[in-house]
């Protein structure tokens, strides 16, 4: 018994076929051979006794023709031992009833005969056909035959049904003659029956031992996919090796799926050096915490603690000290809060306290009682006791911002106070000046965001020849793309550069500026591109050294590039703003003085700057029509620009009769509202 559950346990689904094939093998050769005989049996008895009914009444046909013609008894045995003769394995006997008897005498010893054999006489009484098999080989058939009308006029005694004797016919089973109708049908149908059978016993073990095991599969995946629960199981008692191995593996894959759910959700909500709540984390909490309090009309507040010159400490002994040191803060911070408040790493060195229902007072009481703790602690570190002190920021709700990114702005505003004002503090938002940064903030925001999008792309306005008003250049102008709202640089160029980030809004622009050269070069094939670099830009002497490279790259010449130099650029470091510009200059990138005149220093850049274009200050140019001493101005700036060897560009050209008077004036080239509005060229050409 051992050994076949042994067998069974290691069966697999190409031996399960095999043992099935061979099931089914067996069971149809026993099927057959046991069926085979009842349907033989049930055969031979139809076929027999329609075989021996024919043979019987072609004998007594024969007999009965041979009597018409008067024979007698001898005459009548003659034909029946020719006809015995003719069949050697058919015996044919003949046997007179009573009616016969009494009119035309007995046959001799058929008393004897008839009184020995109980089927005889039972047939000569009753007149009923009888079917014998006296040996398994051998066919019996007893056939009465009984007076019809005809024979009246013969046997004048008998009446019409009365049985006038048997005709006894004895032959071997081998004899029988088959139809070939018979043969088919039932080899057919036979066939039919033992296949259905056999398909039937497949079907049902193919059912218990393959398909129920893989519906459960099923059903469990269903239900995993339906309930988002991976608790569920698939029960690995199957007799076929490949399915309970499949159920072991799917458990498997299910418990380790889970587990790394569980780790990767851990992950998702916790910062994995510390333990603490993580950004995304953080923000729902506060996200829940201001739908609370608008509800129930409370105030809460929101610590922001930021290490000073965390990375002195990173440097110094290096990062698993520094890893420890966070740690060691996390264990800090969080023994000193309340049972319901929220402590947060943030990222890198920042970490954020959620105080609900604290108002502003009491948050600020913590944020001080943690600044003198953490102070007042030295860390136990394996390279000695290290003191680490932190800039703290303290904002509430509703009164320094009322949703999440107002608060994050208030966070950050009042944080940089602190860092600006000499770290290691406690700051809150309290004067004007703070609201005022945080609107700055909130626009920096934005602006990082188009950034991020790429919303954040040129316009390009055209500066025209003034003697026959064709395009010359185009001048790339900072744009912001805000829906269907488009903000021109006035509106976000001064929070970029209290935020420091004109350069970043340089590249910006002068990718999207090359980008829009290439696409107008088929209709203004010659036409150059102006660009406005910040002092950022212009002090990252690297960059400005790749710009030929990407310029380039593009298929543009440089020599269809111009950039234009403020004094603002120039002021900080002349010289080198002049070593730049002439690197530069050798690769064929122009260069043009921009807002000349409104500086004090303007002239003096002519003297130290190589460049090849000065662009005249428009505060000049917009009156020259009715003002007499802004003409001055122009015709002096033009004059001397000629004289050492420049073109001049006038801005802020708004109307026809300014236009009329620089051409008067002999001006080369011109740009403002009257020749065309800044306009993205990849908008017109979409």
């Amino acid at each position: 018994m051992s050994k076949l559950f042994a067998i069974i346990a290691r069966m697999t689904l190409g031996k399960l076929l095999l043992v099935l094939s061979l099931a089914s093998l067996l069971f149809a050769s026993v099927l057959i051979f046991t069926v085979s005989g009842a349907v033989r049996d049930h055969a031979v008895h139809q076929l027999a006794q329609e075989d021996a009914r024919n043979t019987s009444q072609m004998i007594f046909q024969s007999l009965y023709s041979a009597m018409r013609k008067g024979w007698n008894k001898d005459e009548i045995r003659e034909i029946i031992a020719r006809i015995n003769l003719a069949q050697p394995n058919l015996r044919v006997k003949v046997f007179r009833g009573q009616v016969v008897n009494e009119q035309f005498g007995e046959m001799s010893s058929e008393r004897e005969t008839i009184a020995q054999d109980a089927a005889l006489a039972l047939a000569l009484q009753n007149g009923k056909d009888a079917l014998l098999f006296p040996t398994p080989d051998t066919i019996r058939y007893l056939y009465p035959v009984e007076a019809k009308e005809e024979c009246l006029g013969c046997h004048t005694r008998s009446h019409i049904g009365a049985v006038h004797g048997v005709i006894d016919v004895t032959y071997p089973i081998s004899d029988l003659k088959v139809s070939f109708n018979y043969v088919l049908n039932s080899i057919v149908g036979y066939t039919l029956l033992v296949l259905a059978l056999v398909f039937v016993v497949l079907y049902f073990k193919l059912r218990y031992l393959v398909v129920t095991p893989l519906a459960s599969f099923v059903d469990v995946m269903h239900r995993v996919t339906r309930d988002m629960d991976l608790s569920h199981r698939v029960t690995g008692n199957h007799l076929i090796v490949e399915l309970r191995r499949l159920a072991e593996y799917f458990n498997h894959l299910l418990y380790t799926v889970n587990d790394y759910n569980t780790k990767l959700e851990e992950l998702s909500i916790r910062d994995p050096l510390t333990g603490l709540y993580n950004r995304r984390k953080f923000e729902e909490f506060l996200e829940y915490e201001i739908i609370r309090a608008e509800r129930h009309e409370y105030a809460f507040s929101v610590i922001m603690v930021d290490l000073d010159n965390f990375k002195y400490i990173n440097d110094t002994y290096g990062h698993p000290i520094g890893d420890l040191t966070l740690k060691e803060l996390s264990a800090l911070l969080a023994n000193e809060l309340r049972k319901g408040d929220v402590l947060a790493r943030l990222g890198g060195d920042e970490f954020a306290l959620l105080l609900p229902q604290t108002p502003p007072e009491n948050g600020l009481q913590v944020a001080r009682k943690l600044h003198e703790r953490l102070s007042s602690h030295d860390f136990e570190l394996p390279v000695g006791k290290i003191r680490v002190t932190a800039s703290f920021s303290m904002v509430s709700y509703p009164e320094d911002g009322k949703t999440r990114d107002a608060l994050h702005t208030a966070m950050d505003v009042v944080l940089y106070k602190a860092k600006k004002g000499g770290k290691n503090q406690v700051m809150t938002a309290e004067s004007d000046q703070d609201r005022t940064m945080m609107e700055i903030f909130k626009q920096g925001d934005f602006l990082r965001r188009a950034l991020a999008e790429k919303r954040v792309e040129a316009f390009l306005q055209p500066i025209v020849g003034v003697q026959g008003n064709q395009v010359f250049a185009f001048e790339a102008l900072a744009r912001i793309r805000d829906g269907d709202t488009v903000l021109s640089a006035g509106q976000f160029i001064e929070v970029a550069d209290e935020l420091r980030m004109l350069q970043e809004l340089d590249l910006a622009v002068f990718n999207s500026g090359l980008e829009q050269l290439v696409l107008l070069s088929a209709r203004h094939p010659d036409a150059k591109m102006f660009f406005n670099l910040s002092t950022a830009t212009f002090k990252d002497v690297a960059w400005m050294r790749t710009i030929p490279e990407l310029v380039g790259q593009r298929g543009i010449d440089c020599s269809r590039i111009v950039l234009e130099v403020t004094e603002r650029e120039a002021l900080h470091n002349i010289s080198q703003v002049k070593e730049i510009i002439d690197e530069l200059r050798l690769r064929k990138i122009g260069f043009a003085l921009d807002d000349f005149g409104a500086g004090f220093s303007s002239f003096l850049y002519l003297k130290y700057l190589t460049v090849d274009y000065v662009k005249i200050e428009g505060s000049f140019v917009r009156q020259i029509a009715i003002d007499g001493r802004d003409r001055i101005m122009v015709d002096h700036i033009h004059r001397m620009a000629h004289e050492f060897g420049l073109k001049t560009v006038a801005e802020f050209v708004e109307d026809q009769s300014t236009a009329e008077v620089l051409i008067e004036l002999g001006v080369d080239y011109a740009q403002g509202y009257h020749f065309g509005h800044p306009e993205s060229w990849q908008d017109q050409h979409s």
